[in-house]
């Protein structure tokens, strides 16, 4: 349940920002009847994840217990892990130019057929976070036993639009880049337990067949199957029995993961240029001063200098 809590919290805010930024842009340059395009592109990403999601479960169900199971578990791990990475680097380097990028996007749907362009902006927007939800929260219930996976989903994604509501209406008293490094580095440590998942599978597959002598057995007093080891287990990637290559794999990931997502700082926002016509940075220049509060002191909103 914690797992899937902080991956449709962190999830749930990026996206619901996004919405909100191109929404917010929208009524500033006065072109609130486009809201519709930009809510239907949402509507169907959340429907394609939404099925997508409940497909490959369905059929993974059909394998329960095989090898074909353990094989697609491991690479879902893998991916998991990957994509997770590569996630939460990217928005640690681009958080600050997202409100930029979005408002020149959208000015480029605007000067062709609109409702086409913002529909499928917003579409591609979600889509990415909830198909990036969709691969975390399978990777959680193949890791776990499954039990409160749902639960924390609503309870998270509930969390994060109160927290994106919060953002957009008090707007200096919250700082979003300190959340999202925080969140980055928590989710730095499931990513590293996701990957020792993917060795301990890979070890059983006989693919990966060294350093496979466990280290240590406390399932005596903290058994992965309890309800206590299924939550360290998921999250914070316990092991009652872990092998020498699990506890090696997970140190030097989370050890080189941390280190460098620390130190690197957000990228400074790029000087507005030919991106956006000269015509558009007058319109942008103009409503800059109309923004609200959260997007001028968040770094998920930060205009640009025009």
């Amino acid at each position: 349940m914690l797992a899937t809590f902080v991956i449709f919290l962190r999830e749930g805010i990026e996206g619901g920002m996004i919405v909100a930024i191109l929404l917010s842009y929208l009524a500033q340059i006065g072109q609130r009847r486009h809201f519709r395009d930009v809510l239907a592109g949402v509507a169907a990403a959340m429907v394609l994840v939404l099925g997508g999601g409940i497909a490959a479960y369905a059929t993974l169900k059909t394998y329960a217990g095989s090898r074909t199971q353990t094989i697609f578990e491991t690479f879902t791990f893998l991916l998991a892990a990957v994509v997770l990475t590569y996630m939460t680097f990217w928005m640690r380097s681009h958080s600050r130019s997202l409100a930029k990028t979005l408002r020149a996007k959208t000015e480029a749907a605007l000067d062709g057929r609109a409702r086409w362009g913002l529909g499928l902006l917003s579409f591609q927007a979600v889509g990415r976070e909830g198909l990036e939800t969709m691969v975390f929260t399978l990777a959680i219930v193949f890791a776990s036993s499954g039990r409160g996976v749902i639960a924390g989903g609503i309870a998270g994604l509930a969390a994060s639009m109160a927290v994106s509501w919060s953002v957009y209406r008090m707007g200096r008293k919250l700082n979003l880049g300190l959340f999202f490094t925080v969140i980055g580095a928590l989710l730095m440590v499931f990513a590293a337990g996701i990957l020792a998942d993917a060795v301990e599978n890979l070890q059983q597959l006989g693919w990966l067949p060294v350093l496979t002598h466990p280290l240590w057995n406390t399932s005596g007093a903290l058994a992965e199957s309890s309800t206590l080891g299924d939550i360290f287990h998921t999250f914070f990637g316990y092991a009652d029995r872990p092998t020498t290559l699990q506890l090696l794999v997970y140190l030097v990931y989370l050890s080189a993961a941390i280190t460098f997502y620390l130190r690197r700082k957000p990228s400074p926002p790029r000087p507005t240029g030919s991106a956006v016509a000269p015509s558009t940075d007058k319109v942008a220049a103009s409503s800059n001063s109309q923004l609200p509060n959260s997007y001028r002191s968040t770094s998920l909103g930060r205009p640009p200098a025009c």
